[in-house]
């Protein structure tokens, strides 16, 4: 029996077919490529009973997973994040169907680290020696830490401004890291280079690998799994590659041509910030892809993404699921931040705060209804952007009594 179904690879604009067993890159026509399963295969292999009991990882749905031989597989245990149930900002927002997939409880502390343990397991199993990226963090973070895992090297470039903690994890793997006074654009300039003068490096920058989007599909088979291969009326997911947004719309698709689920898909909610709003100015403007945004700015740092590879599959995951785009402002960011922790105990990222903050709006303008089953990514921990929250706070005498 095939531990994976892999067939091929496809260009997304085109749909011309490509060699999945060797390394690759774009496609000819300059764009992503997304893998290809044989789904009569995987429906005739297993059934949704058939994953109760597998082990609780991301690689319980191997058979729609690229990764051919098991023996290459490197994992940290990730995966299968809990589906957290909101009822107390739930009902402050007027969604009482509000949960949360808490992204933040993975290895490296980021939903990054699912594309990062599928995207390196393909690497390894295909003799790359080294990967190289840039990142605005948490993606260099996971991708450093799984390539230590699997005995390859990595290159990772972030903006000086990125979080610190996600440059320390970079350090810890033993990557070698540099950073860019400039965005994360610039930086995939410098890595676009280096790969070019280094053998047996690849670069897996955000879709310009086939694999890293088939680690974080998986977080829309597990949605559908935990809600008993049902799916919700509603996903808001923050989008600044948008592989995460792309991935789950693929999941959804694939899910449905195998008859896990209805027909019925969620609408697809993309998150931006309006210090970077590319993908939603283009969603309202009609357009296929969106512009380069000059002089970006967001707390919200991983979504602070000028010009998105993949914005065409975005805005086409976003359409095709009869969602929406909004932006929402670093104010709104913290404000949500703040009121999720205080309801529910529960410290998320900027992006994640980002989604809440799009939620509430969307209810209060009534795309979102009262009854809607709704299911908002936070797609990594609050830990790691320690300056979202004061820490100004009185010290008192040892003898002080309150």
């Amino acid at each position: 029996m095939s531990f994976s179904h892999l067939s091929h690879l496809e260009c997304s604009r085109t749909g011309a077919r490509y060699d999945a067993d060797v390394v690759q890159g774009l496609s000819d026509a300059g764009a992503p490529m997304l893998a290809r399963y044989d789904l009569d295969a995987v429906r005739a292999a297993v059934t949704p009973a058939d994953l109760a009991s597998r082990p609780p990882d991301l690689w319980r749905y191997h058979e729609v997973l690229p990764v051919r031989d098991p023996a290459h597989v490197t994992t940290l245990g990730e995966g299968m994040t809990p589906l957290l149930p909101l009822p107390t900002y739930g009902a402050r927002v007027g969604v009482p169907g509000l949960r949360m997939k808490d992204e933040g409880l993975v290895p490296t502390g980021s939903f990054k680290a699912r594309g990062a343990a599928v995207g390196v397991s393909r690497a390894r199993e295909l003799g790359v020696r080294a990967v190289a990226m840039p990142t605005n963090g948490n993606a260099g973070a996971a991708w450093s830490m799984y390539a230590a895992r699997a005995g390859i090297g990595s290159l990772v470039v972030m903006p000086v401004d990125a979080p610190e903690i996600t440059r320390r994890e970079c350090v810890a793997a033993g990557a070698e890291v540099h950073l860019v006074d400039g965005l994360i654009n610039h930086a995939g300039a410098i890595v676009k280079q280096a790969v070019a003068d280094r053998e047996g490096y690849q670069e897996v920058a955000t879709l310009k690998e086939p694999y890293r989007i088939e680690g974080k599909k998986t977080m829309g088979y597990e949605i559908a799994e935990q809600l008993g291969w049902q799916v919700p009326d509603v996903i808001l997911y923050p989008a600044g590659g948008g592989v995460g947004l792309i991935g789950i719309h693929k999941a959804m698709l694939e899910m449905r041509e195998l008859g896990w689920i209805g027909d019925r898909l969620p609408r697809l909610v993309a998150v931006q910030s309006t210090g970077c709003p590319p993908i939603v100015d283009a969603f309202e403007a009609g357009l296929e892809e969106s512009t380069l945004v000059d002089g970006t700015h967001t707390l919200a740092f991983g979504i602070n993404v000028p010009k998105a590879l993949g914005d065409f599959l975005v805005l086409r995951a976003v359409r095709e699921s009869e969602g929406t785009a909004v932006a929402v402002s670093d104010e709104q960011i913290l404000a949500e931040l703040a009121r999720l922790a205080a309801d529910e105990g529960t410290w998320v990222c900027p992006e994640g705060a980002a989604c809440f903050a799009a939620a509430a709006r969307l209810r209060e303008e009534g795309w979102i209804a009262e009854t809607d089953d709704v299911v908002v990514l936070n797609t990594g921990s609050g830990l790691k952007y320690p300056e979202t929250v004061p820490a100004d706070v009185p010290v008192l005498p040892r003898d002080a009594r309150l």
